[in-house]
């Protein structure tokens, strides 16, 4: 039987067998620096074999390549969805060179050994991210005998040289300069092929799944390194900071996505504190400034007048402000920044900034100051917030109910005012980001002070209410759960609370209420809770 495959390919299989050549396989979306390592390795001595357009930008800029039609002896096929499937590219690929049979079997099949494999892939997430892109669209653009490729190298590394970030183009020349790249270093491209290969699969695999708010049977998550950071939470702990790549945080206007316009070098704690910071602030629709320390807001506001939303903040509490975290859900203008620039603060995260307002805060050359680009909607970001326990994670949808989806059952004899209900709601949404046990004091939609994170709810009343001082007198009081003991309550009404939300629940409930009636506090219900641990 004739083999036409093979009589084509015999011609150059009988030119270039000697081993002394060496082969490499370029087949790569992103081109950066694609023509300076092939003319790099044409300089070498290296045979160069493409495809498509690699091909075409490689041999426009004079460099000596051939097209894979050339090793298999058969065309690209299918509108290019098949080029390099091949066993006359894959057994040149993974033929291991220790092995004498695999050798023979080269031989005998007149396969060249390929002794480098360069790619990285079609452009899936930047595809999914587009505004209105179809599925068709999305679909064509996964990639197929790119990730084939990459695997079929990295498993055979030893004897391959395996390359799918063009970051690595520069050393792996001087290496082959120098002579050679070391095992080591052959298996580290292998695992940063894996990498990449299973993040491309990862974002595949959640565009494709019909259930996303299910929780999967097996999860992968792909993240990138964002920064390495010097130390972690503590100086003797490492630490780097990563951002998921899925397409829900590339445009999510995430802390991870920030852009940081000045300032020192983010650390550990910077960043946690940041997205606390953010996402408290864009879980309000009113412009609304939030100031935080360790990851807690100290200060809160809604106003319309964003200077005056910073003020009411800062007044919440002046001493803990000092070193924080402010967010704000609104471009910075002039005013604010002169309102802001006085005072020592480490991170300051915006939507964007007024020129004005930069060259103000910029005179602060230490303040690191992050530009989102937009408001986060928390729910879009992600289905699901991740909590890490030794050897695993916890998932939980994110706590990011619209304002407008509390329901409210007043039980007390006396009803809240318009002005209390306004209040109240304002505390609702403010108590959620404060770690349990959470209490909150607010008026005029402004948080006086807060109980974070005790064993048990009255202390943090108290710690709320030492906090006010005597601004507790016609406020109204948050508790992120029911409150088990009329304790808390009668604290509060001597501390001269004018009404409490609180989800209900406890079979002491009515203990509370009949506190309340007595005190001529307004309390309601809303069914729900908000523990933040």
């Amino acid at each position: 039987m004739d083999y036409p495959v093979i009589n084509q390919v015999d011609s150059l299989f009988n030119k270039t067998r000697n081993r002394d050549i060496v082969r490499a396989l370029i087949s790569v979306y992103n081109k950066n620096g694609v023509v300076e390592f092939a003319r790099s390795l044409n300089e070498l001595g290296w045979d160069l074999y493409s495809t498509g357009g690699t091909k075409d930008t490689i041999s426009n800029a004079g460099i000596q390549v051939s097209a894979v039609e050339a090793l298999t002896g058969f065309p690209e096929i299918l509108d290019g969805r098949v080029k390099t499937l091949h066993p006359m590219i894959h057994g040149g690929i993974l033929a291991r060179r220790d092995v004498d049979s695999h050798l023979a079997q080269l031989a005998q099949h007149k396969i060249l050994p390929i002794d480098m494999v360069v790619a990285n892939l079609y452009p899936f997430i930047e595809t999914i991210s587009k505004p209105n892109v179809s599925f068709d669209d999305a679909i064509e653009n996964i990639d197929i005998g790119g990730p084939t490729n990459l695997r079929s190298a990295a498993k055979n590394f030893s004897s391959v040289i395996v390359i799918s970030d063009p970051e690595d183009y520069g050393w792996i020349i001087k290496s082959l300069l120098a002579g050679d790249l070391s095992q080591d270093e052959r298996q580290r491209l292998a695992y940063k092929a894996f990498q990449h290969v299973a993040a491309y699969d990862t974002a595949i695999s959640r565009y494709l799944n019909p259930d996303p708010e299910e929780f999967p049977r097996v999860l992968t998550v792909a993240m990138e390194r964002v920064l390495g950071l010097r130390y972690g939470e503590n100086p003797h702990q490492k630490a780097a900071f990563y951002r998921d790549t899925s397409e829900r945080v590339t445009n999510g206007h995430t802390v991870t996505s920030a852009r940081q316009l000045q300032g020192k070098e983010l650390s550990f704690n910077n960043i946690v504190d940041a997205d606390a910071a953010w996402k408290c602030v864009c879980d309000f629709s009113a412009p609304t400034v939030a100031i935080i320390k360790h990851t807690n807001p100290c200060g809160l506001s809604s106003n319309e007048d964003l200077v005056e939303a910073y003020k009411r903040a800062f007044d919440g509490d002046p001493v803990s402000a000092y070193g924080g975290v402010v967010a704000i859900n609104r471009p910075v203008n002039e005013a604010l920044a002169k309102e802001i620039s006085p005072i020592f603060y480490e991170v300051l995260i915006a939507p964007s900034y007024e020129e004005g307002a930069l060259n103000i805060l910029k005179r602060k050359r230490d303040l690191r100051i992050l530009e989102t680009g937009g408001v986060m909607d928390i729910a879009k970001v992600s289905a699901w917030e991740y909590r890490n326990v030794s050897g695993g994670f916890l998932l939980t949808a994110p706590d990011s109910l619209p304002e407008d989806a509390v329901n409210i059952a007043v039980v007390t004899e006396r009803g809240p005012s318009q002005g209390e209900i306004d209040d109240l709601m304002f505390a609702w949404r403010a108590v959620k980001h404060v770690k349990s046990n959470a209490i909150v004091l607010v008026k005029d939609k402004a948080l006086l002070g807060m109980g974070a994170g005790q064993p048990n709810r009255v202390t943090s009343v108290e710690l709320a209410v030492k906090r006010a001082g005597e601004k507790t007198r016609g406020s109204v009081l948050a508790s992120d759960a029911f409150f088990p003991f009329p304790d808390g309550v009668e604290e509060a009404a001597r501390a001269g609370v004018t009404a409490i939300i609180e989800p209900g629940g406890s079979i002491r409930d009515n203990e509370s209420i009949e506190v309340c009636n007595k005190n001529g506090i307004a309390m309601i219900f809303t069914g729900e809770r908000h523990f933040r641990h």
